[in-house]
Parts: C-alpha cells; sequence; structure tokens
C-alpha cells in the first residue's frame, strides 16, 4: 500500500481533524454503493480506509512516523540485532514493547474447517526464499527461543472466530483456532513450536501477531462495529424496513419516517462479543435527477421555504 498520506491527500503533520475531513470526503466518494461494478473504486475505498485506520490512531501513527511500522501496520526490520538468529533477520528492538512485542498483548489461543496456507504471506517478510523457520530470534539468553510472526486474518473472522492451518515448512502444520473478537497486535502463543532450545531447555514457542485486513464497510470501535448505509429519499421521509448487513448476515430494520442523514439506529448485539451495530443513515439522491422529481421540489420549495443551515 502507498504512504498513507499520499492516499488521503494530507500532509504529515496534519491534524486529526484534517484527516479525519479528507478520509470522510474521500469514503463517500469512493464508497462501493455508489459505485457498484467499479473494481478501482473498490479497491480504492479499501485503501483508504486502510490508511485512515493508521493515521487515526495516535499510537500507530506515531510508530508510523519513527519507521516501526510499515503503511499497512507490519513491523518494519533490521538485518540483526543482539539475539537474532542465524540469517540475520529480526524485528527492530525498538518496536519491541512488554513482553517482547508492541503493547505486550498476549494470550493463549488454543491450537487445533476449511483452512488455509499462510506459508507464502510471511515469504515478502523474510524474503521470497526464506523457510517459515526463518523469522525473528525472541530469545533472552535463558535457553529458551521463541519464534514471532505476523499471522493476517480477515476482518470477519476476527470478529466471528475462524480456524487456520499454518504451514511451518515443509510438511510440518498447525491448525490454530483464532477466537471470536481477537484484536489487532494480539499474540496466539503456540507452545513448544519455537526454536529448539539450548543447553537442555525446551523448545520455545511460536508466537503469532494478529494482524487484521480492513472491511471495505464495516468499522471497529472497541466491540461496536459502525456502518454507513445509503437511503432513498422516499425511505427517508416515509420510513421503510430495508436489509442491513451485520457480520452475522443480513438482518431487516425499520427506518423511522423522517430520517434524516446521521440518523444512527442500533442494533442490539450485533457487534463484537455482545457489543452492538450501529448503522449510520446516508440519504442518497437519485443520480441523475429526473424533471418530475426537480419540478416538485421547485414547487414545494417555493411554498413550504425552510433553512437547513439555521439550527446552531
Amino acid at each position: 500500500m502507498r504512504n498513507p498520506y499520499d492516499i488521503l491527500g494530507v500532509k504529515p503533520n496534519a491534524s486529526e481533524d484534517e484527516i479525519r475531513k479528507a478520509f470522510r470526503k474521500l469514503a463517500k466518494q469512493y464508497h462501493p454503493d455508489l459505485n457498484q461494478g467499479n473494481k478501482a473504486a473498490e479497491n480504492t475505498f479499501k485503501d483508504v480506509n486502510a490508511a485512515y485506520d493508521l493515521l487515526s490512531d495516535p499510537g500507530k501513527r506515531a510508530r508510523f512516523d519513527r519507521g516501526e511500522i510499515d503503511a499497512e501496520g507490519r513491523e518494519t526490520f533490521s538485518r540483526t540485532y543482539a539475539g537474532a538468529g542465524a540469517g540475520g533477520y529480526g524485528f527492530d528492538p525498538r518496536a519491541r514493547g512488554p513482553g517482547g512485542w508492541p503493547g505486550g498483548r498476549e494470550s493463549r489461543f488454543g491450537v487445533g474447517g476449511d483452512y488455509e496456507d499462510v506459508s507464502d504471506l510471511f515469504a515478502h517478510v523474510f524474503g521470497q526464499h526464506a523457510p517459515f523457520g526463518a523469522g525473528a530470534d525472541a530469545g533472552t539468553g535463558s535457553g529458551v527461543r521463541d519464534r514471532r510472526h505476523p499471522l493476517p486474518i480477515d476482518f470477519l473472522d476476527a470478529v466471528n472466530g475462524a480456524k487456520r492451518r499454518v504451514t511451518l515448512g515443509g510438511s510440518r502444520a498447525v491448525d490454530v483456532t483464532i477466537p471470536p473478537g481477537v484484536e489487532e497486535g494480539q499474540t496466539l502463543r503456540l507452545k513448544g513450536l519455537g526454536e529448539p532450545g539450548r543447553g537442555g531447555q525446551p523448545a520455545g514457542d511460536l508466537l503469532l501477531e494478529v494482524r487484521i485486513a480492513p472491511h471495505p464497510r464495516f468499522r471497529r470501535v472497541g466491540n461496536d462495529i459502525h456502518l454507513d448505509v445509503p437511503i432513498s429519499l422516499s425511505e427517508a421521509v416515509a420510513g421503510a424496513r430495508i436489509t442491513v448487513p451485520t457480520p452475522t448476515g443480513n438482518v431487516v430494520v425499520r427506518v423511522p419516517p423522517g430520517s434524516n442523514t446521521g440518523s444512527v439506529l442500533r442494533l442490539k448485539g450485533k457487534g463484537v462479543k455482545g457489543g452492538n451495530q450501529y448503522v449510520t443513515l446516508k440519504v442518497a439522491l437519485p443520480d441523475p435527477i429526473d424533471d418530475e422529481l426537480a419540478d416538485f421540489i421547485r414547487d414545494w420549495s417555493r411554498r413550504h421555504h425552510y433553512d437547513p443551515r439555521s439550527k446552531p
């Protein structure tokens, strides 16, 4: 992905408000609902969401500005540092928080569907010809050596949970259970799947850092899901029942009469682990506007003047 500042069209010293305004403008312009069948617009929308996800988080933005993570939020790497294994690849030690990983968040998840071989997803980090085992050596000098690698997963898999098969190299593979509600940066610890121990010590662990791909429509805030949904002029004025997507499938919701752009509907329990989903309505006029509607609005406006900018 390109530089997130370039994607949003803002300068590196842009304020949070400037970044937010740029995101809203581009998200509206390239939203899939307004560009159906336009693959280029869909890809741009994904890039805009990913850029905003990085720059709207003060911690991620600061780490990107310092060069600790790249535009996709992946750790940057240095050739060597104390503790790097043979082959010379390791994480930039500035990016390692308490517990040896940014933020020190670590969870012990189960090890086991439909599985996915993600060995090729590690190749771009360590070189196209580097085996899975050529990753960062997280040993502390005690003789027990852990290994750390990113684990890319889909947004919906992070919300709902999933199982993935991780190929460790050759014929060696392990089934990983991703629990519902897993967060960006959390670590899956697979006991005994790291490097062989030194001096009679047991084998280290394999630590997989979760990397969640942005969704083209859903946004996650804590355990809540946010979604913008366009509605027609008639649906806004008269009310309607419309179908709305959620992470677990479509549901039918009622749009109250007199709804406006910015009106929010709450879908209780449709978020992450019992959180809610919030649907923000966006009134969308037909494109193009036909003559009949234009004539009606002009006639109506002459007899019913109102100023929507008069409210504070």
